[in-house]
């Protein structure tokens, strides 16, 4: 099993979140097969938060599921930091409710699309967008979640 050090950082007020030990198993299914030893930081935050961030560093003046921010160490500096994972607890929520999924299902499919992002994944060309959604429903068929991406 690959060796994951999770970070989890709570600044909202929420009593529905997942627990540190689902986000652990969620980032390391997502890793396993990328990483021996990696890691992270999750951030938990409200709309506010999510759209200060999404503004700044993506242009994008609203809030959104999940960003990430990945780590890039100078060369010849070994670490296993990977980076960073902003996710909106509002809009994970809200989301799972209009797309009629658990929302524990869909905090699951954040952490994996987000840790996809942080070890290199991307969804901007078609191409590009089939591997990584191929690959997000390979890992949340391992953990039992349905395909995210199916039609309702």
């Amino acid at each position: 099993m690959m060796e994951l050090m999770l970070d989890l950082q709570v600044a909202v007020e929420n009593p529905d979140l997942p627990s540190l030990g689902q986000f652990e198993a969620w980032a390391q299914a997502a890793l396993a097969n990328e990483r021996d030893i990696a890691e992270l930081s999750i951030r938990i935050v409200d709309n506010e938060e999510s759209q200060s961030l999404n503004r700044d560093y993506r242009g994008k003046d609203k809030p959104t599921n999940v960003l990430s921010f990945p780590f890039e160490a100078p060369p010849m500096v070994p670490t296993d930091l990977i980076g960073d994972l902003v996710i909106s607890a509002e809009v994970v929520e809200k989301e799972a409710k209009e797309q009629q999924k658990s929302a524990s299902d869909h905090w699951a499919h954040m952490v994996v699309h987000g840790c996809l992002h942080l070890v290199g994944y991307d969804h901007i060309e078609d191409e590009e967008a089939e591997q990584m959604e191929a690959l997000e429903r390979q890992i949340l068929a391992g953990l039992g979640i349905a395909d995210p991406y199916r039609e309702l």
